[in-house]
Order: structure tokens, then C-alpha cells, then sequence
């Protein structure tokens, strides 16, 4: 199975992105999965309903959430009448919409997404997510009841997103890092067969402070005091995220590779 996991879509330059680039990936690549994590789609900040709809129309298949899961008010709504819609596994237990799903695929073949918040440096305490995953993955297992495996660890720490890798192990098709907006280099494939990354990064403005237009982050750090809002960056974005190659029979990734296209970044195809 091709599968496509793209990083925090930031903002409009965000959006721009995904709706520019990925439906000519989805038929260049023959891909036959698209997850999205659009947790700062609306206004850096959350995602609304009609950002929702428009990465779905874009060509994900899936649209991961995260920590600001519910900023955007309406999602507390939307959510509930769009499966395609994941909140973090972790976060409260009286949040509406799912943690998990197994999504249809190509072939009658069965995708499971999940979301786990990590814990370490994050700013609200969230359940522990090892023991929220446990169970999904002994339900579901690779290879088996889902012939493809998809977990988005949303957390600050490299540390904790390695683990968590580590744990997966395995289990998972891939485990894959989001949150702090910056893409790493280190794409593998774990013994076990999942394939790994701490962090898709953002599809956004990379010039820019993790999305966010330069004067008022460099303000706050330069003399420690506020003066405006954050506000998004607005130049041409950069498509950034992970694509994966996996073995139907076992679910095990046989390929990995990173994604930058467009923007800043340079760009590097499978």
C-alpha cells in the first residue's frame, strides 16, 4: 500500500499547499492512502469545519487533530458527523468524535489512524498515551484486522516520540511525529517493521517561526513582552510529511521517505 502523512497544516499558505500539490500527488504516486494532521489549518489555531471539508475535498483520506483539537468551537460539532475527523486518543474522556478508526481502502484492504498526545513539556497534563494505545493495537493488529496501521504521535519531545516508536514497534506501519512544526532527518524503518520519523513538520510558510510571521515571536524573545497576536505567515508553503510503502500481507513498511515540496524547503519526491 502507498500512503502519504503530511505535517501540521498551518494557516492559509498551509492550506494553499495541500490543495496545490496534493491531488497531483495522489495520481502522480498512485497513492492509496492520505492522512493530514490540520490541527492549525484555521488561523494557526485549531481547524474549523470548512478547512476540515477542504483538505478531505483536497484528497486526504483522514485529518488528524491534536492539542488544539477543539479551538475552533464548531469542531466540537463537526466532528461528530465527520468519521474522517480524528481527536488525540488521550485527550479528555468527555470530548466528543473518536480517537481511532479503521478507514476502507483500495482493494477491501482496512487502515487503521490513531492519535496520541504526549506528555512531556506539553502544557496540560494528558492521559498517559502508551496505556491509551495499548489496547487499539492489540484490537486491531497489523497485518491482520487492518492491513495498514497509522499512528501520529503529537507531542514536543523527541525523546517521547521515539518511544513511542519503539513501543509500536512491530505493531504500527508507522509512527509518525507532529506538533513542533519542524521536519527531521531521520525517516527509517524500525526492526519490527514499522517505519518511524519525529517529525512530519508543517505544510506551511517556512520563513516564518514555526508558522507564525517572524515580528512578534522575535519580539517576545528579544525584550520578553507582548505587543500583537501571532499570526500566521503568509508566503508560499512548503508541503512537508512523510510517504510510506508497506507489505499487505504483514502491514510491515517496506519503504520510507521524506517530503518537502514547494516553498522554502528543498524538495525531495519517492
Amino acid at each position: 500500500m502507498k500512503i502519504l502523512f503530511l505535517g501540521d497544516v498551518m494557516g492559509r499558505a498551509g492550506r494553499a499547499a495541500v490543495q496545490t500539490h496534493l491531488p497531483r500527488l495522489r495520481e502522480d504516486w498512485k497513492l492509496d492512502f492520505v492522512v493530514v494532521n490540520g490541527e492549525n489549518a484555521s488561523n494557526g489555531m485549531g481547524l474549523t469545519g470548512d478547512h476540515a471539508k477542504l483538505l478531505l475535498e483536497a484528497g486526504a483520506d483522514c485529518v488528524t487533530l491534536g492539542d488544539h483539537a477543539f479551538d475552533q468551537r464548531d469542531m466540537q460539532q463537526f466532528i461528530e458527523r465527520e468519521p474522517r475527523v480524528i481527536r488525540p486518543l488521550n485527550f479528555a474522556k468527555s470530548a466528543p468524535g473518536r480517537g481511532y478508526r479503521l478507514f476502507d481502502a483500495p482493494g477491501g484492504r482496512k487502515v487503521l489512524v490513531t492519535q496520541v498526545l504526549g506528555q512531556v513539556f506539553m502544557k496540560r497534563p494528558f492521559d498517559d498515551p502508551f496505556s491509551a494505545i495499548e489496547p487499539v493495537l492489540k484490537s486491531h493488529p497489523r497485518g491482520g484486522l487492518a492491513q495498514a496501521v497509522i499512528v501520529d504521535m503529537h507531542c514536543e519531545a523527541t525523546s517521547e516520540k521515539m518511544a513511542m516508536g519503539h513501543f509500536c514497534d512491530g505493531r504500527a506501519s508507522l509512527v509518525v511525529g507532529t506538533h513542533t512544526h519542524i521536519p527531521t532527518a531521520d525517516s527509517q524503518v524500525l526492526p519490527g517493521g514499522t517505519g518511524y520519523l519525529s517529525d512530519a513538520g508543517m505544510c506551511g510558510d517556512y520563513d516564518s517561526v514555526i508558522g507564525m510571521e517572524k515580528t512578534e515571536p522575535m519580539r517576545r524573545f528579544l525584550t520578553g513582552m507582548p505587543k500583537a497576536r501571532f499570526t500566521p505567515a503568509t508566503g508560499e508553503a512548503t508541503l512537508s510529511g512523510i510517504y510510506l510503502e508497506t507489505d499487505d500481507r504483514s502491514g510491515a513498511a517496506q519503504k520510507v521517505r521524506m517530503v518537502r515540496l514547494g516553498g522554502r524547503l528543498q524538495q525531495a519526491e519517492p
